[in-house]
């Protein structure tokens, strides 16, 4: 799963969590879209409400688990939660890690 497909998925996510009814729709949700922190849409619950999500929706796609959530993930100086790119780029690259070690 490309970093491109990631974008569209947690951009989804992110919009079915963020406004379940679809009342919001003209909210602009992209790649820059902070998830957390200062401006974020999210508090703590709602964040690992999107991160649970993101698991679940790769893992259904992959056919195997990942664990996003992770004490590496928690202990990186620029956290991979606080936009839609930066979620999108750490999964990619656990998943890379994941296809390598696979096939390695």
């Amino acid at each position: 799963m490309d970093r491109s497909r990631l974008v569209d998925l947690i951009v989804k996510i992110v919009r079915d969590t963020y406004d379940p009814s679809g009342a919001a729709r003209q909210l602009v949700i992209d790649e820059n879209t902070p998830l957390f922190g200062r401006n974020g849409l999210f508090d703590s619950v709602g964040l690992v409400s999107v991160v649970l999500a993101v698991e679940q929706d790769v893992s259904n796609t992959i056919g195997g688990a990942i664990t996003i959530a992770d004490e590496r993930a928690m202990s990186q100086t620029r956290s991979p939660f606080l936009t839609v790119g930066s979620l999108a780029t750490y999964t990619a690259q656990l998943l890379q890690e994941a296809g390598a070690a696979e096939n390695g």
